[in-house]
């Protein structure tokens, strides 16, 4: 009897210690896929940052190229590795107009591809040998090495690149650390029913497509979800059979990413996120219905044995090479299903607001997620801005020579465009500066921030000068020879400094922003003349006060169409040196008394002698 309720009291004992063993193990493994997680977006993140969005305008230049399309897809996510980064990118290049839905099925195959990278990165975590170099290649064995590196590029590193590289390695070391952790707490799981259980109910095809669908869904990462399952491997109680399936349902989820991306956003941009989901579904589709087919005369031995890491990876890439193979022929259908779906509307007369969004394609919110892309694409359409405000103050000043309705109405229209410019700039590069973004990103910011101002005011001005040939045109007005042949030589080097000025924000050259305010000077100089040489001509009474009146205002815009020249010109060299003072940098230049500044004003003086 008493050793009946020994026995009781110990297989009593025993439960509950397993029960806790069971608990602890799931809190563990949790913990170790909290950290696969973090480590493989902090890694992803700091891969994105070192490119500062190269990779993205290696996409944006894509040929229409099919076979490229895949290979650069590919490439580029097995970099990132995301697909789902990849094509959410790809959804935001069709929908501001960059690429067309036909190059982004090739793209969109390539990722697919590419995301197979990390599930074989992840694999040689299971490399098992007595040879010390043979387990120098299982990345556990290495990453705490990484990791030391990248600590200390980090801490100690002055350079921005170093830095991220760090992030990286840290980033890959948390990573496999997560991945043992996860494998490490999920073998004890192995001797619990209950989890086997589950295990064997996902064997069923359509419950195991269904739940590697969700978990993909979720935490919208295949790379991931394959990491998660290989881990799961460590327990010995996951077969082939019950793998493939959940491999199948983890491409069709990762689709929801690129989904989600598609709203709101342009008919194409939606129709490549239709794109990625039907090119999943129809290749899981028919791999599953060939396979079972197959399997119901054959059954494959192989299925029932367990899975490993290596299986699992085999299996991801030769599903999705197959499938890119098996469909890429069919591109062009797969484009047909999408716009079926979602067919053209009867074209409308599009309305002029709705016609100025297209000038801001390149701000395309989607763009946000990869920061150096989006600073490149606000610097591109910055660029357009300033040739817009160029553009408007050149017609202005051939207004000044001949008026014309026409391009009067050309200078409002402008000028109300390049406020747009202003506002949707701001406002973008304000969500922009909420990112991590990497110096040489923070500095172009920066500079694009001080000279959308300047872009503006120069449209402004150019608004003031029609305002002034429209008088001069009502009151029948015309200014003596003397002071037309000086007004030309004052709008000459205005606009000559104007193209320098934007020529050197377009290319970021010091160099030729550094010609800008000796010119600058000298057009003040020429401003001082061409007033006091007019107040002459008023006490010899050759002209009137009202003809004073609007050539001082003519005069005063274009000499602050030269000072804002002198405001994009300084930004680019004081940015570019990693600050920003345009007062310290006209002190010191003009204190210091530059020889080749000096040099340049005399030259320029030569250049636009006012007649006496």
């Amino acid at each position: 009897m008493v050793r009946k309720k020994c026995k009781k009291l110990m297989n009593d004992q025993n439960f509950e210690e397993g029960n806790f063993m069971d608990f602890f193990g799931v809190l563990t493994m949790l913990g170790g896929l909290a950290l696969f997680l973090y480590g493989m977006e902090i890694m992803g993140n700091g891969l994105e940052k070192l490119s500062g969005g190269r990779l993205e305008r290696i996409l944006e230049k894509l040929t229409s190229n099919p076979i490229k399309a895949v290979l650069l897809g590919a490439g580029v996510t097995a970099v990132i590795q995301s697909s789902s980064a990849t094509t959410v990118m790809v959804v935001g290049f069709v929908n501001s107009g960059i690429m067309k839905l036909t190059q982004a099925v090739g793209i969109i195959m390539g990722a697919n591809i590419g995301t197979t990278a990390t599930s074989w990165l992840l694999s040689l975590t299971g490399i098992e040998s007595g040879n010390f170099f043979v387990r120098l290649l299982k990345p556990t064995s290495f990453s705490p090495a990484l990791a030391l590196i990248g600590v200390c590029l980090i801490m100690f590193s002055k350079k921005e690149k170093k830095k991220d590289a760090g992030t990286i390695m840290i980033g890959f070391a948390i990573l496999m650390t997560g991945m043992e952790t996860m494998s490490g707490a999920v073998k004890p799981l192995a001797n619990v029913p209950e989890f086997t259980g589950i295990l064997t109910m996902f064997s069923n095809p359509v419950l195991g497509m269904i739940a590697g669908a969700v978990l993909t869904a979720i935490i919208q990462s295949s790379s991931a979800s394959v990491g998660i399952l290989q881990a799961l491997c460590a327990t010995g109680a996951v077969n082939f059979g019950t793998a493939l399936p959940i491999i199948m349902g983890q491409n069709i989820g990762t689709c929801v990413t690129a989904m989600l991306s598609g709203i709101g956003a342009s008919k194409n941009a939606r129709r490549a996120a239709l794109v990625h989901l039907y090119f999943n579904i129809i290749g899981t589709v028919i791999f599953m219905i060939v396979f079972y087919t197959i399997n119901a005369v054959v059954h494959f031995s192989f299925l029932d044995t367990a899975a490993n890491a290596m299986g699992i990876a085999v299996i991801h890439s030769s599903f999705n090479i197959a499938a890119t193979i098996l469909l890429l022929p069919f591109g062009n259908g797969l484009v047909k299903l999408a716009c079926l779906t979602i067919p053209d509307e009867q074209k409308k007369e599009v309305p002029v607001a709705e016609q100025e969004k297209s000038a801001f394609r390149l701000l395309d919110p989607r763009f946000l997620d990869t920061p150096g892309f989006a600073v490149e694409q606000c610097r591109q359409t910055t660029i357009q801005m300033a040739k817009l405000a160029k553009e408007c103050f050149f017609t202005s000043v051939e207004l000044l020579k001949e008026f014309s309705e026409e391009k009067a109405e050309r200078v409002e229209a402008l000028e109300n465009l390049v406020d747009r410019y202003e506002d949707e700039l701001g406002t973008y590069m304000v969500k922009l500066g909420g990112k991590n973004l990497s110096r040489n990103d923070s500095h172009t910011v920066s500079l694009l921030l001080h000279c959308i101002g300047d872009f503006e005011r120069i449209s402004d001005h150019g608004m003031n000068l029609k305002d002034s040939a429209k008088e001069m045109q009502e009151k029948e007005m015309h200014f003596s020879s003397k002071a037309d042949k000086e007004l030309e030589i004052f709008l000459d080097a205005v606009k000559e400094i104007l193209d320098m000025s934007i020529d050197a924000f377009e290319t970021n050259n010091t160099d030729e922003a550094s010609k800008v305010e000796p010119l600058e000077e000298v057009i003040d100089d020429i401003n001082t003349v061409v007033k006091a040489n007019h107040i002459k001509r008023l006490q010899k009474g050759k002209c009137t006060i009202e003809q004073g009146f609007v050539l001082s205002d003519i005069s005063m815009n274009l000499e602050r169409v030269s000072d804002h020249c002198s405001n994009i010109a300084i930004s680019v060299i004081e940015i570019e040196r990693d600050g920003f003072d345009a007062h310290g940098y006209l002190e010191n230049l003009k204190r210091d008394g530059d020889p080749q500044f000096a040099a340049m004003v005399e030259q320029y003086r030569d250049k636009y002698a006012l007649p006496v």
